[in-house]
């Protein structure tokens, strides 16, 4: 299923890096949300990603959003990941691909391994209103962190 502007976001519950659920809608009401679908922890294009939200989280901060990273790695991984990049905002695993499926980000093969998450970048308002959807087929590339920021606004 392909999510776009304007569309309901799909709920979800995932593990944090503590093992905790954590659930979308729990922000509804509260805050906007930034999901940032990622493939794979310790990887060159993932970890410039995430380190570049670190180090403008202050931004997303001041917009009323929470940041959340998923990928369909484990939780144990993700602690290692955050802790090695010391990030500053949560990573949810994906680890039985239940919201990349739903939000339609899912690779059939990446280089060999199926089910792994496209990177996307999704913006939810406050009302669970999707403001912002991209997904990137090439691995390689970068979201367009303005164009999220922007959106924000």
């Amino acid at each position: 299923m392909k999510i776009s502007v304007g569309d309901k976001a799909p709920d979800f519950t995932l593990k944090n890096t503590n093992g905790e659920d954590v659930t979308l809608s729990g922000y509804f009401g509260k805050k906007n949300v930034v999901l940032l679908f990622f493939p794979l922890a310790f990887t060159g294009t993932c970890t410039e990603e995430l380190c570049t939200t670190r180090d403008n989280l202050k931004i997303y901060n001041s917009l009323n959003a929470e940041v959340l990273g998923i990928s369909v790695d484990s939780f144990f991984s993700l602690k290692q990941f955050k802790e090695a990049q010391n990030l500053n905002f949560q990573l949810l695993s994906d680890f039985n691909k239940i919201a990349s499926e739903s939000y339609g980000v899912l690779y059939k093969d990446f280089f060999g391994m199926f089910g792994v998450s496209k990177r996307s970048a999704f913006v939810i308002d406050q009302d669970g209103v999707v403001q912002y959807a991209e997904v990137l087929e090439n691995a390689s590339e970068l979201p367009d962190f303005k164009g999220i920021q922007d959106s924000l606004l």
